[in-house]
């Protein structure tokens, strides 16, 4: 999602590119709850595809709990409250509809109810090999050049604290903490203030020197204070700048 995100690469081939346009719709709203998703015919036309590009297509819409198909009435547009928000593609979607400031005090609660968590777990299980990978983590966001360089260092470092926590769950929820990374260094990067982007690399070496340290609640409150500043980063960027239109 964040190297989407920044290279703004192109879509992969047909089946995506279907799933990509009307998922994109359904989220901004194009294709309202309970509305019924233009048919096939509509569809190949619009998009120059087969007929099975178009049902596989709509099978992976709706395992993402965007639509439900019934015999004789259509596909039909769930309500959001049905949309699978760990998946990567429909946060994505969301995202790259629009700053919402609700969701992303939403976002942000999630990520507060369970990377402390993972980093109390990896001060337990991470090894030494988990402590150098996070360690060069941190190098490489207080070197970093360019806001790629340091927008993929800061998620390799939690990516790497998910890993060393050794719980299988918490992979689940990783999509979380890359959705809040995107939308926070497409509105407010630290790159480009290099106080900043010290201050910030320094916040994830304290979460870090805690892990290895064994030290539990240091960690979990380390992690804490990364999630709330960025968080609040973003608010204040919203209020001085409206991120509402964009």
């Amino acid at each position: 999602m964040l190297k989407t995100s920044i290279s703004t690469g192109a879509i992969r081939n047909s089946h995506a590119l279907v799933v990509d346009e009307i998922g994109r719709s359904i989220i901004s709203g194009a294709y309202p709850t309970g509305s019924l998703v233009p048919g096939d015919t509509e569809l190949a036309e619009r998009f120059n595809v087969s007929r099975t590009v178009l049902r596989e297509a709509m099978k992976t819409l709706a395992a993402k709990g965007l639509v439900i198909a019934k015999a004789r009435i259509g596909t039909r547009v769930t309500e959001a409250k049905k949309w699978n928000f760990f998946d990567s593609d429909v946060l994505r979607w969301h995202l790259d509809s629009g700053f919402d400031a609700e969701f992303m005090r939403h976002l942000s609660d999630m990520r507060l109810s369970f990377e402390p968590s993972a980093a109390r777990l990896a001060t337990l299980n991470a090894t030494p090999q988990d402590i150098a990978a996070m360690k060069q983590c941190v190098h490489s966001m207080y070197v970093a050049r360019t806001m790629e360089e340091f927008a993929l260092a800061d998620l390799s470092l939690h990516m790497a604290m998910i890993d060393a926590a050794r719980n299988p769950f918490m992979y689940s929820v990783a999509s979380l903490i890359e959705a809040a990374l995107v939308t926070s260094f497409r509105l407010s990067s630290p790159m480009g203030d290099p106080r900043g982007q010290q201050r910030t690399s320094h916040r994830h070496q304290i979460i870090v020197e805690a892990i290895e340290a064994g030290d539990g609640d240091a960690a979990a409150r380390a992690t804490e204070v990364v999630i709330i500043e960025g968080r609040d980063r973003l608010f204040e960027t919203d209020e001085a700048g409206d991120l509402s239109s964009l």
